[in-house]
């Protein structure tokens, strides 16, 4: 697997899914820049940059931090991601909806905008962002998360959109979407395991690596004739 700029900058890397990202790419010979608010435990290959990627400022900063490092030009994998904890629609504070969208809409789109810049004043390059099964294909069930999910379809129609305004200036973007996945946040959810896991075609939920494969792709040479793709990863969850 080859990539065009062997660099990349992975934001909500202290996550189950970012910090499984950042091993992967270090390990396919990547250099990492690991941003978030909280460090992630030391890894080969890769280096911390704090970031709120609600604020301008402080994304602009992490770029700009990154690019002092950096020898060329640096791909993005859009990770930061939180979801409200089982909150009905009609019971939801906005200030809670806001919050959610600020981190997970609001917060992509700074990052690849400060990153695309860069991109496009460099010659291109791929961003990858993370969405999810429950943006636009299932609505999930028993728990409520409607911003959520709200968020998540924004990102992937977000994503198509910079890819049509960038692709035909040298910068890739596109969406993978995971279902159920094995992280730390999820565990926190195992009294709701018996009602998901019956609707999961391959019965199991998805290993933190395996989005990590499916994003090492679509950074990668191999997917150059991707744009705008989304690759929806959810075990089967959305055919039942």
């Amino acid at each position: 697997m080859e990539f065009s700029n062997g660099q990349v900058a992975v934001t909500g890397a202290s996550g189950g899914i970012g910090r499984a990202l950042c091993a992967h790419l270090a390990a396919l010979g990547l250099s990492v820049f690991a941003l978030d608010r909280v460090a992630l435990e030391p890894l080969t290959g890769v280096v911390f940059v704090s970031v709120d990627v609600t604020d301008p400022s402080s994304v602009e900063a992490a770029a700009l931090s990154v690019y002092e490092t950096a020898a060329g030009p640096v791909d993005l994998v859009c990770c930061a991601g939180i979801v409200e904890d089982d909150v009905a629609a009609e019971d939801m504070p906005i200030e809670l909806f806001d919050s959610v969208l600020a981190v997970n809409l609001r917060g992509l789109f700074l990052s690849c905008q400060a990153f695309g810049r860069q991109l496009l004043a460099r010659g291109g390059g791929s961003i990858v962002n993370i969405a999810s099964m429950s943006g636009n294909h299932v609505v999930n069930f028993p728990q409520h998360q409607c911003a959520y999910n709200a968020s998540k379809a924004a990102v992937t129609a977000l994503s198509k959109s910079l890819a049509v305004e960038w692709g035909p200036r040298g910068v890739r973007v596109n969406a993978v979407s995971p279902g159920y996945v094995g992280t730390p946040l999820l565990a926190k959810k195992t009294h709701q395991f018996d009602q998901w896991l019956p609707g999961i075609v391959l019965n199991r939920f998805a290993e933190p690596d395996e989005v990590a494969r499916a994003v090492a792709f679509l950074l990668s040479t191999d997917s150059g004739y991707c744009c705008g793709t989304e690759l929806l990863m959810d075990g089967g969850f959305s055919l039942r």
